[in-house]
């Protein structure tokens, strides 16, 4: 195995092409059971009828932990979306699609979304008063196991060059309510500036999975606090300001 050919460098990890091999190598002070998770996760969700690249093989560089998987040749949706602007609606039709067919999905073996939801807003920097009404408002939304991706964006969809969707990044995948799942989504647009791209994508879900928004809105204070808590400073006072600003029922 060879990390000669860099593709992309982050925070926490650095991404390497070889040969028909894609290496995600975390840095080294990056969690191991993380790591473990992470591909765990991805094993089972390729056991789903998801477009998903298979992982070949955890490993170790050194001191640095990394996931092989599969090379997927192909362009990310939001490359695709900043060079050609003008298809943003084709682009956002498919977008949703492919969510959509990930929620039709199962795999019992995944985390649950409300623990781990329950998890994070006891982890926020929340007053107390507050996340006592998160906690009671996340108890009383419908229990579901569809299959919720977590990190839902068009940089993790890889339109492959024969023009099959993949998905990748699957380390946030839980079972839960699709609407949570599409409220983070929304957020993360917004957290890019995108807002006029955040609100085609909500009544675009919403008209073609027959979801009234408002539902997918009681999510918003939830999934705004629970991702308030490795957010940059920035994004977090973005994501609590969700909370503060939504009426609790």
């Amino acid at each position: 195995m060879k990390l000669d050919n860099l593709i992309a460098v982050h925070d926490t990890k650095s991404f390497y092409r070889d040969g028909d091999k894609f290496i995600k190598l975390f840095n080294a002070d990056y969690s191991k059971a993380d790591v473990l998770s992470e591909a765990l996760n991805q094993a089972r969700v390729e056991e789903t009828a998801i477009n998903v690249p298979e992982v070949i093989e955890v490993m170790k560089f050194d001191d640095r932990w990394a996931i092989v998987s599969r090379y997927i040749e192909g362009t990310t949706l939001s490359h695709l979306v900043s060079e050609n602007p003008d298809k943003i609606d084709e682009y956002m039709d498919l977008f949703v699609d492919i969510q959509m067919s990930i929620h039709s999905q199962t795999s019992p073996l995944l985390n649950k979304l409300k623990d781990k939801m329950n998890r994070k807003i006891s982890q926020s920097s929340l007053d107390a008063t507050t996340r006592y009404e998160l906690h009671t408002r996340l108890e009383g939304l419908p229990k579901h196991n569809k299959v919720c991706h977590g990190d839902f964006r068009p940089s993790n969809i890889i339109i492959a060059n024969d023009g099959t969707p993949y998905v990748i990044d699957w380390s946030h995948v839980t079972q839960g309510n699709a609407s949570a799942d599409v409220a983070r989504t929304y957020l993360l647009f917004c957290l890019k500036g995108q807002k006029q791209y955040a609100d085609k994508y909500l009544n675009l879900f919403c008209k073609k999975s027959d979801t009234a928004r408002q539902y997918v809105e009681k999510w918003m204070p939830i999934v705004a606090a629970s991702q308030s808590v490795k957010g940059k400073e920035n994004e977090r006072e973005f994501l609590l300001s969700w909370v503060n600003i939504v009426d609790f029922e």
